[in-house]
């Protein structure tokens, strides 16, 4: 399988949200988080203009995506305190494709994309589903966080370049 990797283009955004959306939903979650994900999981023409967002394909469709975002100032969020720096915002990986090292070919070319950009590590906030993917990659557990679902939480990781 032959996985290409390019910046994604603002009129991709539905089909980003789509795989956003069907990659969460792998993970058998209650809907109702899906309602509380809503604007988080929506990828805008904006989003991917004013951030590092690349798309993976695999004979031209788009099969996965990711995305880096630089937090100029740390702000709170809920419970959870975002601090500045450089951010794994999203990545996912369609269903149909997971297992096929699109994930990682996305982690070894936002690694590259840093290492060209001078940006020495991107925090992440993991997905209790990917804590496995993210300490294969070499990211390093910092703690646990609170989640915006209540009474759950997800890890916080930082991924040096």
């Amino acid at each position: 399988m032959n996985i290409m990797i390019r910046r994604a283009e603002d009129k991709e955004n539905e089909t980003l949200t789509l795989i956003a959306f069907e990659a969460k939903r792998y993970w058998k979650y209650p809907e109702e988080y899906f309602d509380v994900w809503k604007d988080e999981l929506t990828i805008t023409p904006d989003y991917i203009n004013k951030n590092e967002v690349h798309v993976a394909t695999v004979d031209g469709k788009a099969v996965g995506f990711i995305s880096i975002v630089e937090v100029k100032n740390d702000f709170q969020v809920g419970d959870l305190l975002i601090r500045k720096g450089f951010w794994l915002d999203h990545i996912f990986v369609h269903p149909s494709f997971i297992g096929n090292r699109v994930g990682s070919e996305l982690i070894f070319f936002a690694k590259k994309l840093c290492e060209e950009n001078n940006i020495s590590c991107l925090h992440i906030l993991s997905d209790p589903n990917a804590k496995g993917f993210y300490d294969r990659i070499g990211a390093q557990f910092i703690e646990e966080v609170p989640s915006n679902i209540k009474g759950r939480t997800v890890s916080l990781y930082k991924f040096p370049i």
